[in-house]
């Protein structure tokens, strides 16, 4: 196989400082077909992007995620390299992130930046958010991964075309992964070096909004993957919250005081807490009986190919 049949995807927004020395690195490690999607950039990303011979597309809406997803449906080749336009990646670790890929015993590889990153690549804030995010991700999912959150991935074909894509920002990294794993696809992580950003280059994730955004999706994806745990954080959160106002009565009560509207509110809490539970184990049978049926008709269809 050459590496004709291999695309390295690029997501662009105002990347003028350093598009061309990303495709340049990237051709000079043997890949020539790069597809570069621009997010409506304000600069001379494209008209840089297409100088240096890569095919150059403009996304017709907003948000990297829906980049993306536009990209996914035009791309027909086997395999696809998603890096970053901003030159935080080495093209030279593409062969360590395609690799597995190419040696079918992956469909989706993500290059984990949290092994070797440069001084200066993440501030304290984005560390912390990631360790969160990644822990948060495993308890939700149970696959523990390290960096749920990198740009650079290596997918085949059957990997691309089996995502059902609907977040349109940064959150885009985060679903990946979920749909990677409601699929069933094989995941596996590669070391990767990352660099701190062109001192030309501003990011454009917000750490706090962008943050709790890729939470809420991590979460909300969650209610149809492991509904324990969806359902059993609101259980959690009624039942903290009558234990907090039940404590409340019971001194009040101590002191000669009967607090019968409070009473009333912490038992419905405590119940409405429970019930939640209850209401996770029974989607979380549900939700395993119908993933068993999606695996078993997955294997059929495979095995039909075949």
């Amino acid at each position: 196989m050459t590496n004709e049949n291999v695309c390295i995807l690029l997501p662009t927004l105002n990347e003028e400082a350093t598009v061309g020395q990303v495709i340049r690195d990237f051709r000079s490690e043997g890949f020539d077909n790069i597809l570069v999607i621009d997010g409506n950039s304000k600069d001379r990303t494209r008209e840089i992007a297409e100088a240096e011979g890569a095919r150059v597309i403009v996304q017709t809406g907003k948000g990297k995620g829906q980049a993306i997803k536009q990209a996914f449906d035009l791309i027909e080749e086997d395999y696809v390299v998603m890096a970053d336009g901003d030159g935080t990646n080495l093209a030279k670790d593409v062969h360590a992130v395609l690799g597995p890929v190419l040696e079918g015993k992956a469909d989706h590889v993500m290059g984990n930046r949290l092994v070797d990153y440069e001084k200066g690549a993440f501030t304290r804030l984005n560390l912390l958010g990631n360790k969160l995010i990644n822990k948060m991700f495993g308890m939700a999912y149970g696959v523990w991964l390290n960096d749920i959150l990198t740009g650079y991935r290596a997918f085949n074909k059957k990997a691309i075309k089996s995502f059902e894509l609907k977040k349109l920002g940064f959150e885009v990294e985060s679903e990946i992964t979920i749909e990677s794993v409601k699929k069933d696809l094989r995941i596996e992580e590669v070391p990767t070096t990352y660099l701190a950003r062109h001192s030309e280059g501003a990011t454009k994730l917000n750490p706090l909004k962008d943050g709790m955004r890729i939470g809420s999706t991590i979460y909300k994806m969650a209610r149809l993957h492991n509904p324990m745990f969806y359902f059993g954080l609101i259980g959690g959160a009624f039942i903290m919250a009558g234990l907090f106002t039940g404590t409340y009565v019971v001194v009040e009560w101590f002191h000669g005081v009967t607090r019968i509207p409070m009473t009333i509110l912490t038992t419905l809490l405590i119940i409405a807490g429970f019930q939640m539970f209850v209401f996770g184990m029974l989607s979380d049978l549900m939700v395993t009986l119908h993933r068993e049926n999606m695996r078993f008709l997955r294997k059929i269809s495979e095995e039909k190919n075949e």
